[in-house]
C-alpha cells in the first residue's frame, strides 16, 4: 500500500473498520467490544505521522456479526479477542466463540520499500480447524472459497479505503 505504516497499521488496529473490509453481502457489523488499551504508541518525529484514533489492544474482545450464507435468513456470531498487540508490526486475534474450532489471525503490517518510494506490507497468516471432525472438512472447500472471496474483496478495496483515512487524517491534523 503507497502510505505510511502508521497510517495502515492504526486504520486496522482500530475494530470500528473492519466491517468496510467486509464483502457487503455479509452485511458485517460490530456487536459489542470491549476494548483494552494497547502499549503507548510510538511517537513519530514526523508530526503528519501522528494518527489519532481507536485501538484495540491484547485483550480486547469484539463481537461481530454476519449473514455467512445468502440464503440463510439467520445471522452468525462471532467473538473474537486480540491476543498479541505491537505498533507498526502485527497483532493477532483469536476465536473466543463462534463458526470454528479454532481461528487464529495474524496481521502482520510492516514498512516496505519499492522502486526507492516507502509504502506498507499487509500479509494475513490464517490458522484454523473447522468444527466436526471429518463432516466439517467436507466443507472445507467451501469455507477456503468464502474466505478467499473475502481476502480479495479486502485487497481490492483497501486501496480506496486507506485513500479516504489518509484525508480524513490530513483534514484532522
Amino acid at each position: 500500500m503507497p502510505y505510511p505504516v502508521e497510517l495502515v497499521f492504526a486504520f486496522f488496529a482500530n475494530p470500528a473498520n473492519l466491517p468496510h473490509l467486509m464483502p457487503p453481502v455479509l452485511e458485517t457489523r460490530i456487536e459489542d467490544a470491549r476494548i483494552q488499551p494497547p502499549p503507548p504508541r510510538p511517537l513519530h518525529p514526523d508530526p503528519s505521522r501522528r494518527f489519532r484514533s481507536v485501538a484495540a489492544g491484547e485483550g480486547s474482545e469484539i463481537l461481530v456479526s454476519f449473514y455467512p450464507v445468502r440464503w440463510f435468513p439467520r445471522r452468525a456470531s462471532w467473538m473474537a479477542r486480540i491476543t498479541e498487540f505491537e505498533w507498526n508490526s502485527h497483532f493477532c486475534d483469536e476465536q473466543v466463540r463462534g463458526p470454528f474450532a479454532r481461528f487464529r489471525h495474524r496481521h502482520g503490517i510492516r514498512t516496505e520499500l519499492r522502486d526507492r518510494a516507502e509504502g506498507t506490507l499487509v500479509t494475513d497468516e490464517i490458522e484454523y480447524e473447522l468444527p466436526a471432525g471429518i463432516l466439517g472438512g467436507l466443507g472445507g472447500g467451501l469455507v477456503r472459497g468464502k474466505m478467499a472471496a473475502a481476502f480479495a474483496f479486502r485487497q481490492k478495496r483497501l486501496p480506496e479505503i486507506l485513500a479516504v483515512a489518509a484525508r480524513q487524517a490530513v483534514m484532522r491534523g
